[in-house]
Order: C-alpha cells, then structure tokens, then sequence
C-alpha cells in the first residue's frame, strides 16, 4: 500500500506545481503594448492641450490688440467731440454782442446783458449738428455775412427741428429779421422761444424784443402783457430792467 500512496503523492504534488505556473510570455507582450497605447493617447492629448492653449492664446493677444485699438478710437473721438463743445461755449460767449454791435440801433433795439452762465447751456452730442450750427454762426461771427445766415438758420430749423439750439436758432432768426426792419416774422421767432421753451435761457430776451415790437407795430396791449410777464416771472434780469423802463415810456 505504501507505494501506492507514495506514487499518489508525487502525482498530486506535481498536479499543484502545474496550476502555479507563470503566465505565458504572449499575455506579457498584450499587457505591455496595452501600456504603450495608453500613453501614447495621453501624450497625444498633452500636445492637442497645448496647442488647443497656444491657440487660445493667439486669439486673447488679437483681441487685446483690437481692444486697445477701439480704446483708442474712442479716446480720440472722445477728444475731437470735446474740442467741437468747447468751441461751441466759446462760441456763446460772444456771438450775440457781435450781432448787437454790428447791428447797433439804440433806439429799436436796447442794448442787453447776455452774460448768463455757461452751464445754463444745452450742448448737442452730435457731430453733424453741432456742425451745421456753427456753420451758421460762423456767418455771423467770422464771415460777418449777415443776410446769409438768416437762410442757414432757416435751413438748420429744417434739418434739426428737435435739436437742443431750436430756441437759439427762432431767437437769432428775431434778431437778425427785427434789424431788418421785418417786424411781423421777428416777432412770430420771438414767439415761438416764448411760448415753446420755458426754460430756454434766452427766453427773457426774447420776451423783451417782443414786447418792444408788439408796442411799435400799435399792439399795445399785448406789449404790456408781455413786458409785465417778463418782470414778474424774470424779476432779477438786466432784459426785465430794461422792460420796467419800456413801460415807464409807454
């Protein structure tokens, strides 16, 4: 029996070293290309992220260059539409004494204060306005073209009947019209400031010349009305001084 037993051992023993054997040398080789793969794809998406941040980079550096070219567009156009409102305060400091100069007739047209405040002033923000308005301005102050600006005004009124210089371009038209001895049109210019725009700053102005028009075309009546207007609701006024004066003559 011993033997038996013995050659069954050996045969068990043998039977268990043969489960424990490694693993064939083709599932190694599987295992290791397996590997390679793996890092060739990463290394694939590392460079793809790369170039993927090189590229993003590229488009942020042009889009800082075209910032900083709007940024300077806009500076610049910031410093010429600052250029053209300085003009146009300029402008108002001195355009209705050249006119009253120019146009000096002590006995139809008194001689009035316009030394408001420049921040009482309306500037427009458009280019093309600000142009044509200085345009016809410029008739009056540079050229000294008088008759030719009253059709610029005109034409302005036309162009931009909602621009923030309407009250000013119906009040020039009055000036320029009374000197012309046009009486009736300067007088419906004078209106229209007057009854149109309340807060217009040559609103007491323009109350007085047409006071004094409406008395020298025989209105009276209406002429007092509006020279008393005038002082009450304008009572600190160089315009409503010189209207008291009106009606002490009247």
């Amino acid at each position: 029996m011993k033997p038996k037993i013995i050659l069954a051992a050996m045969i068990l023993s043998g039977s268990t070293q043969l489960w424990a054997a490694p693993a064939p040398v083709s599932d190694a080789a599987n295992s290791q290309s397996s590997v390679e793969k793996r890092l060739a794809a990463l290394e694939k998406m590392m460079q793809s992220r790369n170039l993927l941040q090189v590229e993003l980079q590229q488009q942020l550096n042009i889009l800082q260059d075209e910032v900083s070219q709007v940024r300077g567009i806009t500076e610049e156009q910031s410093y010429k539409l600052e250029k053209v409102l300085q003009r146009q305060r300029e402008l108002y400091q001195e355009i209705e004494n050249r006119v009253s100069q120019a146009y000096s007739q002590p006995a139809q047209t008194p001689q009035t204060d316009y030394s408001e405040p420049l921040a009482t002033q309306t500037i427009s923000t458009d280019l093309s306005e600000n142009e044509a308005y200085d345009r016809a301005v410029a008739l009056i102050m540079k050229d000294k073209r008088y008759d030719q600006a009253i059709p610029e005004f005109q034409a302005f009124l036309t162009t931009y009947p909602e621009s923030v210089y309407t009250s000013n371009a119906h009040y020039w038209l009055g000036q320029l019209l009374s000197i012309k001895n046009d009486s009736a049109q300067a007088s419906e210019h004078f209106k229209v400031v007057v009854n149109e725009f309340p807060n217009s700053n040559k609103r007491p102005d323009a109350m007085l010349k047409l006071g004094t028009l409406l008395h020298e075309q025989g209105l009276t009546e209406s002429a007092l009305k509006t020279l008393n207007e005038l002082i009450n609701q304008y009572p600190s006024t160089t315009a409503a001084k010189l209207a008291a004066e009106r009606l002490a003559k009247m």
